[in-house]
């Protein structure tokens, strides 16, 4: 957990509010939606100033880790096709997700959100392989198992639903709305 992987790491150390927020939004802007930056401060404030920013700029807020003085907050730029209609034919809400992990079938949970939001918190045995990697990686998957693809709304792991039934996988279900409204168990 040490580490986290992020696409930028801004420093706002000895900054005082606003100029944290100020700098998080330039820094953003300059980001490609999905990716993770890290902002690293020493305002106490800072923490839920960024937090504030991020629910009303539409970013994701993934949490704060401190390190001795320095605060280090971690924020996923959103991007507009969150909002894009759901494509992927087979789904599965939380409450059924949950149901058939209390049954202990034999299948597997597919996290494709990026690795900072599944190192905040997943549902325990899920697999980390985050969307931009899954083309890569999706030997990864045994084609035989039901794969249930989450994320944090539903329309990462629709895309990502849609991609390993095109690469041959059959049993692929996406997880509606996913990890933003989760309330099973998390590790």
């Amino acid at each position: 957990m040490e580490n986290i992987k992020t696409n930028q790491v801004l420093d706002a150390k000895g900054l005082a509010c606003p100029m944290p927020i100020v700098k998080t939004k330039k820094a953003i802007n300059g980001l490609e939606a999905g990716q993770v930056i890290e902002v690293q401060a020493t305002d106490k404030g800072s923490t839920a100033d960024i937090e504030a920013w991020a629910k009303s700029s539409g970013h994701q807020y993934l949490g704060t880790k401190e390190n001795g003085d320095v605060l280090k907050h971690y924020l996923r730029k959103s991007s507009d096709e969150e909002t894009t209609e759901k494509k992927h034919p087979h789904t599965v809400t939380n409450e059924e997700l949950t149901e058939k992990l209390s049954t202990e079938e034999d299948i597997v949970v597919l996290d494709v959100r990026e690795e900072a939001e599944y190192a905040f918190g997943h549902i325990p045995g899920a697999q980390s392989i985050p969307l931009g990697e899954l083309e890569e990686r999706q030997q990864e998957l045994d084609k035989d198992k039901n794969i249930y693809v989450v994320c944090r709304t539903g329309s990462r792991s629709d895309l990502a639903s849609q991609k390993l039934s095109e690469n041959g996988f059959a049993n692929v279900v996406n997880v509606v709305p996913g990890m933003s409204e989760w309330n099973g168990e998390t590790e």
